[in-house]
């Protein structure tokens, strides 16, 4: 549910956590600040090797590798850059993420937005107090439970 990421911050560097969930909201948190849109977009190509390699593989069907090793690092790229927006807005999470995807001549684009949120975990539900018996605890007056007795002869 979080990425975590190495940030650093002049001679530092840091573990920064930042959610990104496809959701409108995040169970267990509240949102407190809404800091707008961010996004990440690219737009890549194939080299002529894998072009040439997925054109002979298209022509017997099936999943088209060199395509979908570029897609897949394409939607790398545009989290970490849309991540380092929400980052520089000082925002802990990104809610209603989304891809977008097109192509422009033999180019693919590949779009992630979604918006900068900083949300803060919600208070625990209160335990029950320590004097109080757990639910599945017999009453302190009842007697410990034996086990079953053989039935009385007749």
């Amino acid at each position: 549910m979080g990425r975590i990421a190495r940030v650093r911050d002049g001679c530092f560097w840091h573990d920064v956590l930042m959610f990104i969930v496809t959701t409108n909201d995040m169970p267990g948190y509240r949102i407190t600040q809404v800091l707008g849109e961010v996004m990440g977009l690219t737009v890549r190509s194939t080299d002529f090797g894998q072009s040439f390699t997925a054109g002979f593989r298209s022509l017997g069907g099936g999943e088209i590798p060199e395509y979908t090793q570029v897609m897949y690092e394409s939607r790398q790229v545009v989290m970490g850059r849309m991540w380092a927006e929400a980052q520089q807005r000082g925002a802990n999470a990104i809610v209603a993420m989304r891809f977008d995807t097109g192509s422009i001549g033999n180019f693919s684009e590949v779009c992630g937005y979604g918006t900068a949120v900083v949300v803060e975990a919600l208070a625990a539900a209160s335990a029950p107090p320590a004097s109080a018996p757990p639910a599945s605890a017999p009453p302190a007056s009842a007697p410990p439970a034996s086990p079953q007795a053989p039935p009385p002869a007749v």
